[in-house]
């Protein structure tokens, strides 16, 4: 009772560690952060001893000279030899323990890289070969001699015609603003014609010379090859526009190919007014000459369109899966197809009425060029086509340009007609040609016109006679008219006569609207 019980909340709480008890009070516990931790390496464990060698064993004894011993000491005299040791046999030392033996470092190991040496085969004998017999050295023959400057470069533009490969076959094709014209052309040393195609074109597809629906001009020549089977490849595009420049000029003093094609395109930014980035040049190399001294003058034909124009028709192409070789004025192509060049050129011409005219008469436009036999000199495009007669017909009789078409085909500017129209009155039919007539002569005075143009040009030559072509050119009556208002000769050129006609193709109607596609099929 005399302890009274202490509350727990009363009870002192102590944080530190309980004393160690009276049996380890003298040693105290030592803190791991105290040990001294070292970093050497363990000093290895003493080998243990080695064993005591063994005593060596004792020689038998002799008892016959132990005998003899003992009898010679009871009688007083001296003890015999004593026998000689018999030699034991050495036993070989037994092998060193593996703690004895020495240990070979890996690092003073020798590796070899060395392959190992391969068995020697036997080698089999290989027949001797046949002799090959010598072949006899052909004698070189004796080199040209080297033609004098003037005359190598005279024959240069022979050289590079003859470097180009000829196609064998192109397929001239014509897009025009009311049809399309193509024609297959063979040229084999002489051109053939194989094939002629013809169809109708949908209006507004192609508008003064200019594609204005590409879509609808690829569904178009898509419909067009597939239905006369024509060939895809080998296809030479026509196109005719007065955004395409034609210019023949000379630059003198320049020998090295590139600066001359520099130089070409420096003379072309100033002589046409379509800015380069934007345009498609193309040159061709007429012919040079050199004066007395020696200086060097070449003459290039230069033709530069805008590139915008070129890429709509070569898109459309694309899009209807033709491959084309190359790109050609209808100038060009035409003059190809109403007259051949000359083998040689001429120094001066002997007629100084040499320049042909050539006139293609199309639906909406004509094409007006000049050449001197062998290049084309000057070429325009004339707003004025056969469609203009139509809508002249469709004006005087209150027609539409489709129903006036067939009367315009039946009528004649050079007499009366025999028949009339069905539907049509006489009355009808001479207002008719009148409305005709005032038309030529609108047409005759744009090529009066053309004509002086040309003239005015240094180095033209004189106008002989006009060649007409293309559909309209076969209106009866047209020639005479056009040359009574000109005052200059004009005939209907053939174009069929440079080239020899395949059996399979039948005699075309109206072969002058088909000139300007068999020229872009013939290749010079």
């Amino acid at each position: 009772m005399d302890d009274p019980k202490q509350s727990i909340w009363k009870k002192e709480i102590k944080l530190g560690r309980k004393a160690a008890p009276s049996g380890r009070e003298d040693k105290p516990k030592q803190s791991v952060w105290k040990k001294e931790i070292s970093l050497k390496r363990r000093p290895k464990a003493a080998p243990p001893p080695a064993p005591a060698p063994a005593a060596a064993p004792v020689a038998p004894l002799d008892m016959d000279w132990l005998t003899a011993s003992l009898d010679a000491l009871a009688a007083g005299e001296p003890l015999p030899a004593a026998p000689a040791p018999v030699p034991e046999p050495e036993s070989e030392p037994p092998p060193p323990s593996a703690a004895e033996a020495p240990k070979t470092s890996v690092l003073k190991k020798e590796i070899s890289l060395r392959r190992k040496p391969k068995a020697e085969k036997p080698m089999a004998e290989k027949p001797p070969k046949p002799e090959k017999p010598k072949r006899e050295r052909k004698p070189k023959p004796p080199k040209a001699e080297k033609k004098p400057k003037a005359e190598a470069a005279a024959d240069k533009p022979k050289r590079d015609a003859a470097a180009r490969k000829l196609p064998k076959r192109i397929v001239g094709l014509k897009v025009g603003a009311s049809q399309l014209a193509a024609a297959r052309v063979a040229n084999n040393g002489h051109a053939q014609l194989e094939q002629v195609a013809r169809e109708e074109l949908d209006q507004g597809i192609v508008v003064a010379g200019e594609l204005r629906e590409p879509e609808a001009l690829a569904t178009a020549l898509r419909a067009f090859f597939k239905k006369h089977k024509l060939p895809r490849r080998g296809v030479r595009l026509g196109i005719a526009n007065n955004r395409i420049g034609v210019r023949v000029f000379e630059i003198g003093g320049i020998e090295d190919p590139k600066q001359l094609a520099n130089a070409i395109r420096f003379r072309a930014q100033e002589a046409l007014p379509i800015p380069i980035e934007e345009a498609v040049l193309d040159y061709r190399i007429l012919g040079e000459t050199r004066d007395d001294e020696g200086l060097l003058t070449t003459r290039v034909l230069l033709v530069v369109a805008y590139r915008e124009l070129i890429d709509r028709y070569v898109n459309a192409c694309r899009k209807a899966g033709i491959t084309l070789v190359g790109i050609d004025l209808e100038a060009f192509a035409l003059l190809r197809s109403l007259a051949a060049p000359p083998e040689v050129e001429p120094e001066e011409p002997a007629d100084p009425h040499a320049a042909l005219v050539a006139v293609s008469i199309g639906h909406e436009r004509s094409t007006f060029a000049v050449s001197d036999g062998r290049i084309c000199e000057f070429t325009r495009v004339l707003d004025w086509g056969g469609h203009a007669l139509d809508v002249a017909v469709a004006r005087e009789l209150g027609l539409t340009p489709a129903t006036a078409e067939p009367i315009k085909r039946a009528l004649s500017l050079a007499s009366p007609p025999t028949e009339l129209p069905e539907g049509v009155t006489e009355e009808q039919l001479q207002k008719a040609r009148e409305a005709v007539r005032r038309q030529v002569r609108s047409f005759a005075r744009e090529l009066v016109s053309s004509l002086q143009f040309y003239q005015n040009q240094p180095g033209s030559l004189g106008i002989g006679e006009i060649v007409v072509t293309g559909g309209t050119a076969h209106l009866d009556g047209l020639p005479d008219e056009l040359q009574r208002l000109i005052g200059v000769r004009v005939k209907v050129g053939d174009p069929l006569a440079r080239v020899s006609v395949s059996r399979r193709v039948k005699d075309p109607e109206q072969v002058g609207s088909l000139a300007i596609a068999i020229g872009l099929g013939i290749e010079d």
